[in-house]
């Protein structure tokens, strides 16, 4: 008799397992499918014209704040249906990229890590290895955004913006998470993992970025119906940055770094197209043309357009990915919130971008992760159009001016360049 009682003890103790955790997948893709709508509707969370939706998200809510050790929690987590895949070490994905970097062109004397030419454009190991991966393993949602850039063009204040944009739903201008954390891990990159805090964003936000050019994107995010925000700047600007961000990255004290890897090698680099995610002018050029040929997919921006009339932009932008601003929002000025919240000085002056560090995942191997450190801060240095005169020489800015011109010619494409006088 007390063996038949144990029994029904333990068949009922699994039911109540199997029952609780079919419950919360089902409410995890309540949450998910709430959350969409939420947003499509532009309600708030909870409205009471919706009192299904708002009582599947306070719920959801509600069981994910429960302690991080607790088994609801764990159950929970590991359910998240739409959550970044993590990238393990693939034997097949890293024997490829072996096989593909021992027959490619390199430069072993460019910028801080060595360069490797890879279906035109030059990248590192850590950036062909991880657009290989991405390739394989990247499955975007169906209301993905990806915001996409080369390297110091205005990619930092873009994903902000855009993760401001997006999340304004769900946390108010003091809970927002980039107030104490860097903007790359609000918005990861999908072919490298840049990330200054351990802890995971607990936020469901369809929303990454590359810096892949747009003829090596995976086939998951072009063949689907992504939407992708593109932004390039001025080349003086975006060169002069890049050749600062360098030394501010570097291993060396930054003046070392400057003496080692003088102004003038670097403009070379650049005019030849050997920089990151380099020809700069090809990489433009090639979201540029898929924008013209699929406007309703690719917004293409200019640094300068944005800088000057940012308003505009931050409401086309919102538009454009699905998160328009409504008029009642408008008029309680939460299109400026988000303007002042993203600006350069306010963004550079909160105390993790100013002290934290970040750190950058070169590799994943089976013996572990090789990384490579250094400071927030490295991202912020002046947000200003124009500052390449305080740098460049006449000659210098004309040699750019004259690229420039004769790599876009014939595309439609003009950059709000400053003169060169």
């Amino acid at each position: 008799m007390e063996l038949d009682f144990l029994w029904f003890i333990v068949a009922a103790l699994l039911g109540c397992y199997v029952f609780i955790f079919w419950f919360l997948k089902g409410v995890n893709e309540w949450y998910y499918a709430a959350t969409v709508a939420e947003t499509t509707c532009r309600l708030p969370p909870g409205d009471m014209r919706w009192p299904l939706l708002g009582n599947m998200l306070s719920l959801f809510k509600t069981l994910r704040s429960v302690h991080p050790n607790s088994f609801i929690y764990n159950l929970v987590s590991s359910l998240k249906c739409n959550e970044k895949e993590e990238y393990r070490f693939d034997p097949t994905t890293h024997n490829k990229f072996k096989e593909i970097m021992s027959t490619i062109p390199r430069r072993e004397d460019a910028w801080v890590f060595d360069l490797y030419q890879y279906e035109g454009f030059w990248c590192n190991s850590f950036q062909l290895e991880g657009m290989l991966s991405a390739r394989e393993h990247f499955k975007p949602q169906p209301n993905q955004v990806i915001v996409s850039s080369t390297p110091k063009s205005g990619t930092t204040w873009l994903k902000a913006l855009t993760f401001a944009i997006m999340t304004r739903f769900h946390v108010d201008e003091s809970t927002n998470p980039l107030l104490t954390r860097l903007a790359h891990d609000c918005v990861p990159f999908i072919e490298v993992n840049l990330c200054s805090s351990p802890q995971k964003l607990n936020l469901d936000v369809p929303l990454v970025a590359t810096h892949i050019p747009y003829t090596s994107l995976p086939k998951s995010i072009t063949n689907s119906s992504c939407k992708i925000v593109y932004i390039c700047r001025d080349p003086k600007d975006a060169f002069v940055s890049l050749w600062h961000f360098n030394h501010k990255t570097s291993a060396k004290e930054e003046v070392s770094a400057m003496e080692d890897f003088p102004l003038e090698d670097a403009l070379e680099f650049f005019c030849q197209g050997l920089t990151p995610c380099g020809p700069y002018w090809d990489h433009l050029l090639g979201y540029w043309r898929a924008s013209l040929e699929s406007p309703e997919m690719i917004l293409f921006l200019k640094y300068e357009d944005l800088k000057n009339d940012t308003v505009f932009w931050v409401k086309k932008i919102a538009q454009f990915v699905g998160y328009s601003f409504s008029l009642e929002e408008e008029n309680k000025g939460v299109v400026q919130k988000i303007i002042d919240l993203c600006s350069f000085e306010h963004m550079s002056s909160l105390e993790v971008n100013k002290s934290g560090m970040v750190r950058l995942e070169l590799g994943i191997t089976q013996d572990g992760v090789n990384t490579y450190e250094f400071k927030n801060s490295a991202f912020f240095r002046k947000g200003k159009v124009g500052d390449w005169k305080n740098h460049l020489t006449p000659e210098m800015a004309r040699r750019l001016d004259q690229i420039t011109e004769q790599k876009l010619a014939g595309s439609g494409l003009t950059l709000n360049v400053s003169p060169n006088g």
